[in-house]
C-alpha cells in the first residue's frame, strides 16, 4: 500500500513538473510584452516591413541620448583674440577664438574620459608643457578633428546636417567600443571552432551568422566591387562565386545589425539590384561605404607607426571604424542629435581653412558595375 501511494505521489508530482513546463512553454514562445509591431514602408505584396518590439526601442532610445551642450563660445573678434595667438603649437584649432578652444578643449575630455575634470588633460598633453609632441595620444586627436572635419565637409551626402563630434563613435571611451583590425587568414579559438576568417563562427560584427567575419578589409578600407548580383542565369565570364557572395551578405548583415533595420530599409525586396525602386536610405549608404574608406585609409591608417603595439590589432594594423562605430546599432546615430549644431567649432562654418584644403565632395550616384571579381581571402 505504502509503495502504491508513494508511487501515486511521483506521477501527481512529476505530471505537475512537465504540465508546469509546456505552459510555461506555451507563454515565452507565443507571447512576447509587449506586441511586436510591424510597419509597412513600401508597396503591398513586397514584404517591405519595419518590425520592432516598443521595449525594446525604449531601451535603445534612453541608452542613445546625447550629453548636454556646454554652454556657446563667441567666435574670434579679431587676430588676437585666436588660439593661435595665445597658445603654442595648435596647427588644427588655432583659428579659434581662446574662448572656443578652450571650450572644444573641455568637451574633448569629457567624450573621451568623463570624470577626470583637468586631469584628464594629461591624457594627451605633457602637464605643464601642454606645446610638447611627446604623448601619442595627441597626435592622434589632432588627425581625428582633421577626420571630423572631413566628414562634416567633404561628406555631407552621408552625415547630412547632423554632422559628427569625437562623442559620435566615442561615447565617454578613449576607444571606441566598435572597431576592427585585421584577422589572421586561419585564426581558429581551438577544438573545432573552425576557420574564424572565413566562416563556420557565428561573428557579433555579421549578426552572429556563420558568414565571413571580417568582411572590412576588402570593402571597408580596400574598394572592392559590391554589387555580386548578376541578371542572366550562368553569364559567359562571370567568375563570381558561392564565396565571393558570402563576403557580400557578411557586410549587409554587419550594416543591418548595426542599424537596427532590416533589408528592406534600403532595398525594394522585389528587386534588390534595383537602384530605381530602392529607398533613398541606399543612396546614402553608398555614400557611407565611401566615407568610411576615406577616414580609414587617409586618417586612421596612416597612424600606425604612432600608437604603440597594444593599441594596435593582431596584424600590426590600426584598430579601424565600420558601420556600428556611428550607429551603435540605431539607424541615426545618437537618434540625430545635432551634436556638430552645437559645436560650431566642428562646424563647417568655423572650419573654411579645412573645408578649402579639403577634398572635393563624393560625386553623384552612378549605377554599381558588375566589375571583375573581388579579390577575397582564400578559405
Amino acid at each position: 500500500m505504502r509503495t502504491d501511494h508513494a508511487m501515486n505521489r511521483f506521477f501527481v508530482l512529476a505530471g505537475a513538473v512537465l504540465l508546469g513546463i509546456a505552459g510555461f512553454a506555451v507563454v515565452v514562445l507565443s507571447f512576447e510584452r509587449p506586441p511586436v509591431r510591424t510597419v509597412q514602408i513600401g508597396h503591398r505584396g513586397v514584404a517591405m516591413e519595419l518590425v520592432y518590439n516598443p521595449r525594446t526601442v525604449a531601451a535603445e532610445f534612453a541608452r542613445q541620448q546625447a550629453p548636454a551642450a556646454l554652454d556657446p563660445a563667441d567666435p574670434p573678434e579679431s587676430d588676437e583674440d585666436r588660439a593661435s595667438a595665445i597658445y603654442e603649437n595648435v596647427p588644427v584649432l588655432g583659428h579659434l577664438s581662446v574662448a572656443q578652444f578652450g571650450r572644444i578643449m573641455q568637451a574633448m575630455t569629457e567624450w573621451l574620459y568623463p570624470g577626470q575634470g583637468a586631469e584628464g588633460c594629461n591624457n594627451c598633453h605633457v602637464p605643464g608643457n601642454f606645446a610638447a609632441e611627446d604623448v601619442y595620444q595627441k597626435h592622434v586627436a589632432r588627425r581625428m578633428l582633421q577626420m571630423v572635419h572631413q566628414i562634416n565637409t567633404a561628406w555631407r551626402s552621408h552625415v547630412g546636417d547632423t554632422g559628427v563630434t569625437c562623442y559620435t563613435c566615442h561615447r565617454g571611451q578613449a576607444v571606441p567600443a566598435y572597431v576592427w583590425s585585421q584577422q589572421p587568414e586561419h585564426a581558429t579559438r581551438g577544438g573545432m571552432a573552425g576557420i574564424q576568417v572565413a566562416q563556420n563562427l557565428p561573428g557579433r560584427d555579421v549578426g552572429l551568422s556563420s558568414l565571413p567575419n571580417e568582411p572590412f578589409t576588402p570593402f571597408l578600407f580596400h574598394d572592392e566591387n559590391i554589387r555580386r548580383l548578376t541578371l542572366t542565369p550562368r553569364p559567359s565570364g562571370n567568375l563570381a562565386g558561392t564565396m565571393n557572395t558570402e563576403w557580400n551578405y557578411a557586410l549587409m548583415m554587419h550594416m543591418s545589425t548595426s542599424l537596427g533595420v532590416n533589408c528592406t530599409f534600403c532595398h525594394n525586396s522585389r528587386s534588390f539590384h534595383s537602384w530605381e525602386s530602392s529607398t533613398p536610405q541606399r543612396v546614402t549608404a553608398w555614400y557611407g561605404i565611401r566615407m568610411l574608406r576615406d577616414i580609414n585609409v587617409n586618417y586612421i591608417e596612416v597612424l600606425r607607426d604612432r600608437f604603440p603595439p597594444h593599441r594596435l590589432g593582431p596584424l600590426g594594423d590600426t584598430l579601424k571604424a565600420n558601420c556600428s562605430t556611428c550607429h551603435h546599432g540605431v539607424y541615426r546615430p545618437l537618434w540625430g542629435a545635432p551634436m556638430a549644431r552645437d559645436y560650431p567649432e566642428l562646424n563647417l562654418a568655423n572650419f573654411q581653412r579645412a573645408a578649402a584644403a579639403a577634398p572635393a565632395a563624393a560625386p553623384a550616384v552612378e549605377p554599381v558595375p558588375e566589375g571583375e571579381p573581388i579579390r577575397l581571402p582564400a578559405n
